[in-house]
């Protein structure tokens, strides 16, 4: 059996996948499993077990409804038994179809449901896991259970002293304001003397990761890694520090499935749906404060900058990285 699976567009989403990958090779155990995903975020789906064949997708080079199927098309003389559809897209609903895939299943969503064999009702109110778990469940007719996400990575060096720091995210809702990340990232040099901390970031983020360094103290204790590192390089390198601050994105998710303790500042997201799913060495802080929380926006409407991470209980983070940080 050849089974193909449309990983989804965004890095959080793809670590969060993972599970699925695991029960569908937990169902099919002698069949070949590969995967189609966006060109920027192949390295990672490389670290994901179970895995035989990548195809890297670029909208770039593929565009529209004709480019997708043009990218789908070239598929089809690999006679795939079965093709599992995560992004919930009439684009990726065509490339299905494209592939001529015996069985083409996803949820029907933006009007692709007449391009699969089998249109899925996606759940609401679960975790973003689980939603890809229903697809499956759906298939089967039975229930699945949930594995731990999981991305194998090895260190690129053991920094048992270092805190990496994510103060960035494609939403301006759910972005670290500068003045609050100054503030945060002050009162942790002081707080814990002997660590130094990693900032990390693409290189679309190291403005802004630039302007929050520029207002720290003591900046000879700070590295930034921003704009510096592969997707493939920071998962080594988140497994080898001692934890992770971040706001609500795709590192939270990527250094949870590595198995890197990680304390994730919530905002305009939804912790329910979109917290790192493995809850070893995981905490959410949220300021909990607002009527409007969350709002799950990507910008923030009422007050421009949004309150929600300016209200964030600098205690609280202080305490949940205590745990890690003091017996590091």
């Amino acid at each position: 059996m050849k089974i193909l699976i449309r990983l989804p567009n965004w890095l959080g989403d793809v670590v969060m996948s993972t599970s699925f990958v695991t029960a569908v090779k937990q169902l099919y155990p002698d069949a070949q499993i590969d995967v189609i995903i966006k060109q920027e975020l192949k390295s990672i789906a490389a670290l994901i077990p179970g895995i035989s064949n990548i195809y890297p997708f670029a909208k770039q080079e593929f565009k529209g409804l004709s480019g997708v199927y043009r990218f789908g098309k070239v598929l089809r003389n690999q006679r795939y038994d079965i093709y599992f559809n995560l992004p919930p897209s009439l684009s990726s609903a065509v490339m299905a179809f494209a592939t001529g895939a015996k069985k083409r299943v996803g949820f029907g969503s933006e009007g692709g449901f007449f391009l699969l064999t089998k249109a899925c009702k996606r759940p609401k109110g679960v975790h973003r896991v689980r939603e890809y778990i229903a697809l499956l469940e759906q298939f089967t007719g039975q229930p699945i259970p949930s594995e731990p996400v999981k991305i194998i990575a090895h260190p690129l060096f053991n920094e048992p002293r270092q805190l990496l720091v994510n103060f960035n995210s494609e939403a301006e809702s759910r972005r670290m304001p500068v003045d609050k990340g100054i503030t945060l990232l002050n009162l942790l040099l002081s707080t814990f003397a002997d660590i130094t901390i990693g900032m990390i970031g693409a290189l679309k983020d190291a403005a802004h990761v630039n302007a929050i360094v520029a207002g720290v103290d003591n900046q000879d204790r700070i590295i930034n890694h921003a704009g510096q590192t592969s997707l493939s390089n920071l998962a080594s390198l988140m497994a080898g520090t001692a934890a992770l601050l971040t706001v609500d994105s795709g590192p939270a998710h990527l250094a949870n499935s590595v198995g890197l303790p990680v304390v994730v500042l919530f905002g305009a997201g939804n912790e329910h749906n979109t917290e790192p799913f493995n809850l070893d060495d995981m905490t959410v802080i949220r300021a909990n404060q607002l009527s409007c929380e969350p709002c799950v926006r990507n910008t923030c409407k009422l007050y421009g900058k949004p309150k929600c991470m300016q209200l964030l209980n600098e205690t609280k983070i202080i305490e949940a990285l205590s745990k890690y940080l003091n017996h590091a």
